[in-house]
């Protein structure tokens, strides 16, 4: 499917897609290209049901603390990298 903007930078979905895959996109920028992928209104209904019960004993905001966690331990790992490469 080949789609245009309008003068606006607007792309319209046809009707068939969007009740295919709803109104919501998330837009990813690739070296290559652009990509558009459906946002449930509820992502975390979404990903449940995507991956069956691996979440049904983790409550949403004990999961996003985890991945709080996980994520500042990447950031602290990787400033310690750079301080490090600094110092050499």
């Amino acid at each position: 499917m080949s789609k245009s903007t309008d003068e606006r930078g607007r792309i319209y979905l046809p009707k068939d897609v969007r009740e295919r895959f709803g109104d919501q996109y998330r837009i990813v920028e690739l070296p290559s290209h652009v990509a558009l992928f459906p946002v449930d209104e509820d992502p975390m209904e979404g990903l449940r049901a995507a991956v069956g019960d691996a979440f049904a004993e983790g409550e949403t905001e004990e999961l996003k603390a985890d991945a709080r966690e996980a994520i500042a331990r990447e950031v602290r790992a990787e400033a310690d990298s750079r301080s490090h490469d600094g110092e050499e």
